[in-house]
């Protein structure tokens, strides 16, 4: 049973990202959103949205003032909860069956805290509308909550949402770390005709988002205000220099390497620094095989 949750302060969209002044970091992300401004222009599905992992696995930790981790940004930015949730959502990592309508999706990624450390045991609390953009307020269709695993992923089995008026394509979330205060935010789709015109959008909410079969494969990392001590800072051993050499914990991995792991060939789609429990059949978002 989810616990209680309040709503979260809405996000001024027009928010600047220099506000904290002179001594901050200007991030990927920030870039991002000031040319999404000044072009209007949507982002590409795989356009590269910077995702917290990339900090966690370089060692490329944040500089001081700012605590932060996933290159400088802040942590993952608050959204208005909006007049659709429910409280006490089934636990479930699949929100749909072979025969709901729509578009497949699948949603993955991981909850880190500030220091770019993962984030075990948090809680994920999805809901959405469905194909053609309505909201169950009488069951629990298209919602449901879930825990992090204990190398902070999570995965969520959906369709792509429909749409209604005035609003873009997004999901809503809220993330709370074990005994921690509750983020209410939503999570947005590249390359959509309406983040152009949502009052709400925020670039800095964008998934990475690429087609897979007949349907979408999405990801994101949530940074959660967590103070967490930083893990060490210096390089870790060189990449693999042979295709098809042995997955080794500890090893950092660029996107294209190649491995083995149990007799099965995987290609690396995200850079990072393998971690134990990290093994490429348990995270889809950074391996894939042959």
């Amino acid at each position: 049973m989810t616990p209680h949750m309040d709503n979260a302060t809405p996000r001024d969209p027009d928010a600047s990202d220099e506000a904290s002044g002179d001594r901050r970091r200007i991030s990927r992300k920030g870039l991002l959103k000031a040319a999404l401004v000044a072009s209007a222009a949507p982002l590409l599905a795989g356009g590269g949205v910077a995702l917290a992992r990339d900090a966690a696995a370089t060692g490329n930790g944040p500089l001081a003032p700012t605590p932060e981790c996933d290159d400088g940004d802040d942590t993952t930015p608050p959204q208005m909860e909006g007049p659709y949730f429910k409280p006490n959502s089934p636990r479930r990592t699949g929100l749909v069956t072979p025969s709901t309508p729509g578009v497949p999706l699948t949603v993955s990624g991981y909850v880190f805290g500030r220091a770019c450390r993962p984030i075990s045991g948090a809680l994920l609390d999805f809901w959405q509308a469905d194909t053609n953009g309505a909201y169950d307020m009488a069951q629990f269709a298209f919602r449901g909550h879930q825990f992090t695993g204990v190398d902070g992923s999570f995965s969520l089995t959906t369709i792509v949402p429909g749409l209604y008026p005035g609003r873009t394509r997004h999901i809503h979330v809220k993330a709370q770390a074990p005994g921690g205060r509750i983020l209410t935010t939503q999570l947005y789709f590249p390359n959509e005709p309406r983040n152009n015109t949502d009052a709400l959008f925020d670039p800095e909410l964008l998934m990475n988002v690429r087609n897979a079969g007949n349907g979408r494969q999405g990801s994101f990392d949530f940074v959660l205000d967590v103070a967490q001590t930083p893990g060490p800072t210096d390089p870790p051993t060189d990449p693999p220099t042979e295709p098809g050499a042995g997955w080794a914990s500890g090893t950092s991995y660029r996107a294209g390497d190649r491995v083995t792991y149990g007799g099965v060939a995987y290609r690396c789609l995200q850079a990072h620094q393998a971690l134990s429990g990290w093994e490429p059949p348990n995270v889809p978002a950074l391996w894939e095989r042959g």
